[in-house]
């Protein structure tokens, strides 16, 4: 414990060298990894859940630029990305130091920081950016300490990108997911990155961490390589939340709380209609649940959209998901013969 306290003091007072910032390193090309891009951090005032979104033409962009922690707070590192801003930012938050407090330490120790753009918030709602004065044009940052969240571009077809973020983060509706693609949709909107598009990726954590990352991570998405990927990031946002409904129905399933668990089937059902898995298990709860006349028509429909998923229903008589009565599973039996 001793040797924690004297650890955490060190981080808290002195500027933070990177290891990755050395002449040798940037010639292998471990660290000038060009991923210019347009990305958004951001924490919601009244949830607490923190958030960064990114959009870049570079290949997997979210692999490098987004950093976020439940409790901590989020980074975002690009232009020649050093990636240990991300690693490091989140450590320094972790044990005490603001977001600006941070990110200035980190930039004291890095020689190559005229190329760098960073930007941290941290778990209160402390922001800051950073644009090197060696950034490529047009690039720029606003940060809005109030709303708590800064955007930030470079190599950009004209200055208004990051402006227009932020004009659409503070407009939009919605939770931090919602606002952070609306940000991500101003930018492209208003011109984006002057070669063109190719990977985005969004993450929000909890306000507080539960020591189960699996569990704090609401969004944890990535398109690598599209056409249009911020296109393909919201429906992924949207299919997600169609889970997140599911995963709550499941639960609801286990707690015996059939009609929560209907609630949830429905609500997911609603967020993607072209999937066959989310009514199924609901038609599963419904049987569970003593509603048989209302799970048979839904039966009706998966097996006549998908007949695979009537092999499943004897298996599930065997796994215990469905009742062990006979006539139960007959009559499901029956609807996929009758389709």
């Amino acid at each position: 414990m001793k040797f924690h306290r004297l650890l955490v003091g060190f981080l808290l007072l002195t500027p933070v060298w990177l290891p990755g910032a050395n002449a040798g390193q940037e010639a292998q090309g471990l660290v000038l990894r060009p991923v210019h891009t347009f990305s958004i951090v951001a924490r919601d005032p009244n949830t607490g859940e923190i958030g960064v979104a990114v959009q870049s033409h570079w290949f997997s962009v979210g692999s490098v630029v987004p950093w976020a922690e439940a409790g901590v707070g989020a980074v975002a590192t690009q232009s020649f990305v050093d990636p240990v801003y991300g690693k490091l930012g989140l450590d320094l938050m972790r044990v005490g130091r603001s977001a600006p407090d941070a990110l200035k330490s980190l930039l004291a120790g890095d020689a190559g920081r005229d190329v760098r753009q960073v930007a941290m918030i941290d778990a209160k709602g402390r922001v800051a950016a950073h644009t090197g004065k060696k950034c490529i044009a047009a690039a720029g940052d606003e940060v809005d300490a109030k709303r708590q969240f800064s955007t930030q571009a470079n190599l950009m077809s004209n200055a208004s990108v990051w402006p227009a973020m932020a004009k659409a983060y503070r407009g939009s509706k919605g939770d931090i997911a919602e606002h952070l693609l609306a940000a991500l949709e101003a930018a492209q909107a208003a011109g984006g990155d002057i070669r063109g598009r190719q990977s985005a990726a969004i993450i929000v954590v909890a306000a507080k961490s539960t020591g189960r990352p699996w569990i704090d991570r609401r969004f944890d998405l990535r398109v690598e390589d599209s056409d249009h990927p911020i296109v393909e990031l919201r429906r992924l946002v949207q299919r997600q939340r169609a889970y997140q409904h599911m995963n709550a129905g499941d639960l609801a399933v286990e707690h015996g709380d059939f009609k929560r668990a209907n609630e949830e089937y429905s609500a997911a059902e609603s967020l993607a209609t072209d999937l066959v898995e989310i009514p199924f298990w609901a038609a599963v709860a419904r049987a569970n649940g003593g509603d048989l006349t209302g799970a048979l028509p839904i039966f009706k429909q998966v097996f006549k959209r998908e007949p695979r998923w009537l092999k499943l229903v004897p298996r599930l008589v065997d796994a215990g998901l469905l009742p062990a009565d006979p006539k139960v599973a007959k009559a499901i039996l029956r609807e996929g013969r009758t389709h």
